[in-house]
């Protein structure tokens, strides 16, 4: 298999005498899903934070692109080619669905704070706000309000966001969170659809989901991973079937 284009060894993060993280490794691949379940409490949110730099690890190393980003701020290493959606959404609610995606395109150009030029004029931003859109499946919905868009366009749209930012790597935290089984099917193609340009990271409680959607799955409890690897193993591991994917059955 190719380098990975993430690599995260050894990584821990304590609070105290708690280690919410406690020596997880893996690699992020493009063209490749990499899953990580657990129950609540399992480290899953702490791990996608350390990760994309809005929290320092107490021990461990991440190299991004061939880069050892470990401890750079979450803004840096997003300029280093990581993009990365949140539990919560998180949008611009007043703002249509283009202002939206064009700030985040905007936020990669060297005139990002030139709050005095017409954004309009620049090509490039709004030929990446067009990809991303396109790429999420809201071209159609470009100007509208996202306030008044449902909870599943909300979260194609912050998607989206992080696509128009032209990221290589994708932490993706619960994007099914909420939604119905039609917005969540699309979510799912949506995914499917992207991956092949991004190695991505999925964090989900959907088991139906996460089985369709990846290539390798990493399972974590109380901070550390109790099993790793293709989505066949997982479901067929005792130790997993006690710690968790048994809870889903009942």
């Amino acid at each position: 298999m190719a380098d990975a284009l993430l690599n995260a060894q050894g990584l821990t993060k304590r609070f105290g005498g708690l280690a919410a993280v406690n020596g997880v490794s893996l690699e992020l691949h493009r063209n490749r899903i990499h899953a990580v379940i657990g129950p609540n409490g399992a480290g899953k949110s702490t791990l996608t934070h350390l990760l994309s730099g809005d929290l320092r690890p107490t021990s461990g190393s991440i190299v991004l692109s061939g880069h050892n980003v470990t401890g750079w701020t979450p803004e840096k290493i997003s300029r280093q080619g990581l993009g990365r959606s949140y539990q919560k959404t998180n949008v611009f609610l007043p703002f249509t669905v283009w202002d939206n995606v064009r700030l985040a395109a905007q936020s990669r150009t060297p005139m990002a704070a030139r709050w005095l030029s017409r954004a309009s004029a620049f090509a490039d931003i709004n030929r990446r706000t067009e990809r991303a859109l396109r790429l999420a499946g809201l071209d159609h919905r470009s100007r509208v309000v996202a306030g008044e868009t449902s909870h599943g366009e909300q979260r194609q749209l912050e998607i989206a966001m992080a696509l128009a930012t032209e990221p290589q790597v994708l932490l993706l935290d619960e994007p099914l969170a909420g939604m119905g089984v039609a917005e969540a099917e699309r979510m799912v193609t949506l995914l499917h659809q992207i991956k092949q340009d991004h190695a991505m990271l999925l964090v989900e409680h959907d088991m139906d989901a996460v089985f369709a959607l990846a290539d390798q799955l990493t399972v974590m409890v109380n901070g550390q991973v109790i099993a790793s690897g293709a989505p066949a193993e997982i479901r067929a591991d005792v130790a997993v079937q006690a710690a968790y994917l048994g809870e889903e059955t009942h």
